[in-house]
C-alpha cells in the first residue's frame, strides 16, 4: 500500500500485489498524481485500473485525464458513475424568457420549412437540379483544402466524462483485478453509493483495507475490517477543534453527521472495542488540516490500541495531504 495523498484536498492510494497495480481514487490533477508516484518509485504506466470509492471531487479530480492518458479502465458502482457524469456535465436551467426565444426560433424555422416545401412542389425539376448542385458543392468542399483566411468549422466539444473503459461493481459482491481479489463494502457518507474496500493478494494471503469518509462505523464495516494486515482508517477531526473551528455551522453539522466524517474519538472507539488487533500497520487518513492535529489523532489511536502495540504489529502511521507515505510492504 502506498498512500499518495489523504485529505480534503485530494486522495489517492496504490495497492499492489505481484504484477497487478491498482490506483484507488484520483483526487488530484493528473500531473500531481504522476509526480507523487514517481517520488515513491511507482510507474504510472504499470497501473492496471483505477478504482473509485465515491464521486466527491477530492477523490476524482484527476480521474478522466489520468485514465485517458494511461488508457486504463475505471471501476465504479453504477450510481457513483452516474453521479460523476452528472457532476461533469451539469444541466442548465432555462429561464422563461430564453424558452420564449427558443419557441419563436422554432416557429420561424417551421415557417421556412413550409415555404420551402411549397416552392419544391411548384418546381420539382429545378429543385432537383439545385439539390444536385448543392451535393456536388458539398463534396467539392470536403475534397479541397480551405483557402487561406477561411474560418474552419467549430469542432465538437470533447466529452469531459469520456473514459477508455468503465467497469461496474456492487458493494457486497467480490470481484478481481489481475492478482488482487477485491471485496467492496458500503460506507455511510453523503455520496451516491460510497464504498470501502478489502484487497486480498491471493498469492501471498495478505489483506489490506481502505475505510475512509465514514460518518460512523456500522456493523458491515466492522465485519469487513476483520483479519486485515494493513488498515487505512479515517481519523478526520478532533471534536473540540471542529466545534470551535472556523467552519460554518452547516458544514460542522455535515461533518458531525452519520454521513459525514469519522472523528479521532470514533476511530479510537473502533480500535478499542471492535478491532481484532491483527494488523501490521494502521494508517490514519483523511486528517483535517483545519480541525485536527496529527499528534491528537496518533495519541487517540495508540491509547485505544494500548498494550497491543508492539515492534511486530499495530504500528500507527499518519497519511498526509502534502506528501506521499513510504510504501508499506509485507
Amino acid at each position: 500500500m502506498t498512500v499518495l495523498a489523504s485529505g480534503s484536498k485530494g486522495n489517492a492510494t496504490v495497492i499492489a500485489a505481484g504484477s497487478t497495480r491498482i490506483l484507488i481514487d484520483a483526487g488530484m490533477s493528473c500531473r500531481e498524481l504522476m509526480r507523487r508516484m514517481a517520488q515513491v518509485g511507482e510507474d504510472p504506466e504499470a497501473l492496471d485500473a483505477i478504482l473509485i470509492t465515491h464521486e466527491h471531487l477530492d477523490h476524482v479530480a484527476g480521474l478522466s485525464v489520468l485514465a485517458r492518458r494511461l488508457n486504463i479502465p475505471v471501476f465504479f458502482t453504477e450510481p457513483t458513475h452516474r453521479a460523476w457524469v452528472r457532476m461533469l456535465t451539469p444541466r442548465t436551467t432555462m429561464s422563461y424568457g430564453k424558452w420564449l426565444e427558443l419557441m419563436q426560433r422554432e416557429k420561424e424555422a417551421r415557417a421556412e420549412e413550409t415555404a420551402a416545401a411549397h416552392m419544391l412542389a411548384e418546381s420539382d425539376e429545378v429543385s432537383a437540379a439545385g439539390s444536385m448542385e448543392a451535393e456536388s458543392a458539398e463534396l467539392l468542399a470536403e475534397s479541397v483544402p480551405a483557402a487561406e483566411g477561411d474560418t474552419a468549422a467549430p469542432k465538437a466539444k470533447a466529452d469531459p466524462a469520456f473514459l477508455p473503459a468503465v467497469e461496474y461493481f456492487r458493494a457486497g459482491h467480490g470481484f478481481s483485478i489481475g492478482e488482487i481479489d477485491i471485496n467492496p463494502f458500503s460506507t455511510p457518507h453523503d455520496a451516491a453509493d460510497p464504498c470501502g474496500f478489502v484487497f486480498h493478494a491471493r498469492s501471498e494471503s495478505i489483506q489490506m483495507a481502505i475505510a475512509t469518509d465514514l460518518g460512523y462505523i456500522p456493523p458491515n464495516v466492522k465485519m469487513a475490517l476483520k483479519s486485515v494486515d494493513v488498515l487505512l482508517l479515517e481519523s478526520n477531526h478532533d471534536l473540540e477543534m471542529l466545534k470551535n473551528g472556523p467552519y460554518p455551522w452547516s458544514v460542522k453539522q455535515r461533518v458531525l453527521s452519520r454521513v459525514g466524517h469519522l472523528s479521532n474519538a470514533a476511530a479510537a472507539e473502533f480500535l478499542l472495542r471492535d478491532y481484532d488487533g491483527g494488523a501490521h500497520t494502521i494508517v490514519l487518513g483523511h486528517l483535517s488540516e483545519q480541525n485536527n492535529l496529527p499528534e491528537l489523532a496518533r495519541l487517540a489511536a495508540e491509547q485505544a490500541i494500548g498494550d497491543r502495540l508492539s515492534l511486530l504489529g499495530n504500528r500507527v502511521v499518519l497519511a498526509a495531504q502534502d506528501a506521499p507515505l513510504e510504501p508499506i510492504c509485507l
